[in-house]
């Protein structure tokens, strides 16, 4: 699957429609196994080369990944995710150290902050409408990403909640760590029913955030009130669960990438879907934050 939303893209490395791995069918003298063409597999004489549940293991039910060279490696994911979050990371940080938000350059830092934030989407979206990662412009979205969180967070932890950001980072750090013991662990299922419910509960959630903030600008204050008080919290916390279930279709995309041979570079898709994750995860958390201490 490979979908056009910034949001909901690189979830699986499937080239067609569907969702990569998750059609069954009836195997002779077995239960129904899912079956997907390898969507990589390049034409040969060999009848198995577009099945690459063929040679599956005998163990796990998984399928094999070619020895090739030049394919993607957990390694590879690792380096580029590890480039993508460090130089958000950076980035976040210069801009708390040189971006002062007291009374005097708090207007300034807040356009700083929307400004970067526009940048951002805007790359994003160029990148999800792409058939092929471009490092640069990944790389580059995490900067100004990067920009945007380091404002918003200096703001809320010296102006709402002291600590606030470090919290933040300790959530989804948790988050991360618990969700990947949960799919590795085989707690947490990615299949096509999984999918479905999470795109849909997904596209709910961000239809109702973008009516909130369309009466926020008409009305002014929270809009209908999605973002403040106990519907604020509400909606934080299923915020965070639905950055969860992204996290393990993530996870998934990395496990089908890897098994089916995907060429080298779509690490950086990889990369790009986890960042775009944990960046979420993390706004919900500050914003959970941020609610409970202005309520206080």
């Amino acid at each position: 699957m490979r979908s056009r939303n910034p949001v909901f893209s690189r979830r699986g490395f499937s080239r067609d429609n569907g969702y990569a791995g998750f059609n069954t069918a009836p195997q002779a003298g077995g239960p129904a196994v899912a079956t997907q063409a390898n969507p990589y597999a390049q034409p040969t004489g060999n009848p198995y080369a577009q099945n690459p549940y063929a040679q599956q293991d005998q163990q796990y039910g998984a399928p094999q990944a070619p020895a090739t060279t030049g394919r993607m490696t957990i390694d590879d994911v690792i380096i580029r995710t590890a480039s993508t979050l460090g130089l958000l990371i950076v980035t976040a940080a210069l801009s708390w150290a040189l971006l002062p938000v007291d009374d005097a350059n708090i207007s300034r830092s807040y356009g700083i902050a929307i400004g970067a934030a526009l940048i951002g989407m805007v790359l994003a979206l160029v990148q999800s409408f792409k058939r092929k990662p471009t490092p640069a412009l990944i790389l580059t979205y995490a900067a100004f990403e990067g920009v945007f969180l380091g404002v918003i967070s200096s703001i809320v932890d010296n102006r709402i909640a002291d600590g606030a950001a470090m919290q933040a980072v300790l959530g989804t750090m948790a988050v991360f760590a618990g969700v990947l013991v949960a799919y590795k662990a085989g707690w947490i299922r990615v299949n096509r029913r999984f999918y479905g419910f999470v795109m849909a509960a997904a596209l709910g959630f961000i239809l109702l955030m973008a009516v909130n903030l369309l009466f926020a600008v008409i009305g002014g204050g929270d809009g209908l009130g999605f973002r403040s008080g106990p519907l604020g919290i509400v909606f934080g916390i299923v915020g965070i669960i639905l950055g969860a279930c992204f996290l393990a279709l993530d996870f998934k995309q990395v496990e089908d990438g890897i098994a089916y041979g995907a060429p080298r570079e779509e690490a950086w898709f990889a990369a790009f879907g986890l960042t775009l994750t944990l960046v979420w995860i993390y706004m919900e958390f500050l914003r959970l934050i941020a609610i409970f201490n202005s309520s206080d």
